[in-house]
């Protein structure tokens, strides 16, 4: 909390993205409490209790839902770009735009930062890191399908994400 609140974060005032999904400040934040509140849902069905045997503490749910997306703090930068409006003339509109100066993938890159400040469970530290399922690592299909298979909070938190990115958060383009 004490790095999320600091002034080397952004966690708080970034976008969610550049474009796509709350795409203004404070999305991130926004995003990451809709994925909370969409797993804590998810989580609360039966069948995922009791067949898929998926039965996290409400600290792994709190962890995984909250804090999947680390990995963009500090990667947003306010910009404008041109937009033509009804009547065809261009305006420049607010945007942001993305730069990355620690590379280090997606999911992956936020379990590496949020193993900075805690140790994260072997369930928790795959959900984070294949929360996006096999749209974000096409090359390796085999690894999502079996961290799907072994960790089953890895399969409910891309659920719960892809429903808060595609319901909740409507595109704002």
């Amino acid at each position: 909390m004490q790095y999320l609140l600091s002034d080397q974060s952004d966690f708080f005032t970034a976008p969610a993205s550049t474009r796509f999904h709350l795409s203004h400040e404070g999305g991130l934040v926004e995003h990451s409490l809709n994925v909370y509140h969409c797993l804590r849902d998810y989580l609360g069905r039966e069948r995922v209790t009791d067949e898929y045997k998926c039965q996290p503490s409400e600290e792994s749910v709190a962890i995984v839902g909250l804090l999947h997306d680390l990995c963009k703090v500090n990667v947003y930068r306010k910009s404008f770009r041109n937009v033509k409006d009804a009547n065809g003339k261009w305006n420049q509109v607010p945007s942001f735009d993305y730069r990355d100066d620690l590379p280090y993938g997606h999911g992956e890159k936020s379990v590496y930062i949020i193993s900075g400040f805690m140790r994260l469970t072997r369930e928790e530290a795959f959900a984070i890191r294949y929360h996006m399922g096999f749209s974000a690592d096409m090359e390796n299909k085999a690894d999502v399908s079996r961290s799907f298979e072994l960790f089953p909070l890895a399969l409910c938190l891309s659920i719960a994400d892809m429903e808060a990115t595609f319901f909740l958060e409507s595109s704002e383009e």
